[in-house]
């Protein structure tokens, strides 16, 4: 893609230039996975920036819903969902430094994939839920099988979906504080954002020596809010490379594609978490691309783009963005064709 030897990391990154080299981060290698994501949990991997690793990466229910004759109440045990691979280790990363973690491809795993989407008593969107409380009956469980491939998510016979894989979980670890799996903050974690599949670039804040990255929670395609609270989960075969941005220091995650920049807010209201996320694209605007901050927040009333990730999660997650053609001829801008 012609369009990465203009993105941020490639101008800013540490791993440019130098020869990467690929690391396999299988089930076997990864052993435990991991439901919290912090500072206390022993390294699987050791990476110098730039380097690729290829993920084994588990469904959110670690493979333990089978048949659509499962009930999952019976079989999962909240919080314990969207198994963790990681941490891996940064070679350099410190507090203050940004990591870029650009996937490459997500390939469906096993001689048969199949993905997994259900509904589970008390969560999702349009029900009575520990945070939302209500007296009515919880809705009934359902699951659905869906077999898959690289090109078509065969949801039923009447309907065929796009394939359009991305990652619902990606984060470095808080400072000091270790937050369950299905919990988004400004450190990442379960943020479901469509956007972040093939082709992206994610830019996370490194908050402690080597990043501690963590990884899973693949999607093999998703609507904005993954209203019933889970997507089509699948185990895969996940390839991403590994930057560092050293001094660049942001608060929240941001994202990259080819002809956008998004800044993520996660909280609760949703209005906060959008409030979360215009503020640092607008701070994004100002620092690295010398605009006014009152102009870009009139500009972005006109021509700012809203993605909904989640708001089915203990916390909110919602994506601001501009197209980078409205960036042009700004300091540090690149110009798209």
């Amino acid at each position: 893609m012609e369009w990465l030897t203009r993105s941020i990391v490639a101008r800013r990154g540490a791993g440019q230039g130098r020869k990467s080299k690929t690391h396999q981060l299988t089930e076997e290698k990864q052993g435990q996975y991991h439901y919290t994501m912090g500072p206390y949990s022993d390294p699987v991997l050791q990476i110098k920036p730039g380097d690729v690793v290829v993920v084994e990466t588990r469904d959110a229910f670690e493979g333990k819903i089978r048949s659509e004759q499962d009930k999952p109440t019976e079989l999962l045990q909240i919080p314990f969902l969207n198994p963790q691979n990681g941490p891996i280790m940064v070679e350099g990363a410190e507090k203050g430094d940004a990591l870029a973690v650009y996937i490459e491809s997500m390939v469906p795993r096993g001689p048969n994939p199949r993905g997994t989407c259900c509904m589970i008593p008390e969560f999702g969107a349009l029900t009575g839920t520990y945070y939302t409380a209500t007296l009515n009956d919880p809705l009934p469980e359902k699951v659905r099988k869906i077999h898959l491939d690289e090109e078509w998510v065969q949801w039923s016979d009447r309907v065929k979906l796009p394939y359009k894989p991305h990652i619902g979980t990606l984060s470095c670890s808080p400072e000091i504080d270790s937050i369950n799996s299905l919990t988004p903050d400004n450190h990442g974690g379960n943020m479901d954002l469509p956007d972040m599949g093939p082709g992206s670039i994610t830019y996370l804040p490194v908050r402690t020596k080597g990043a501690r990255l963590f990884i899973g929670d693949a999607h093999a395609c998703q609507g904005d809010g993954e209203v019933c609270g889970v997507a089509v989960e699948y185990p895969t075969v996940t390839t991403i490379k590994v930057d560092l941005i050293k001094n660049w220091t942001i608060e929240w995650p941001r994202l990259e594609r080819e002809d956008f920049i998004m800044a993520i807010g996660s909280t609760r209201p949703l209005e906060d978490a959008t409030r979360i996320a215009y503020r640092e694209l607008i701070r994004w605007m100002v620092q690295d691309y010398g605009f006014d901050k009152w102009d870009a927040y009139m500009m972005l009333s006109q021509c700012g783009m809203v993605r909904l990730g989640n708001f089915v999660d203990p916390k909110y997650t919602v994506g601001a963005a501009i197209r980078k053609k409205f960036l042009e001829g700004a300091k540090g801008g690149e110009r798209v064709d």
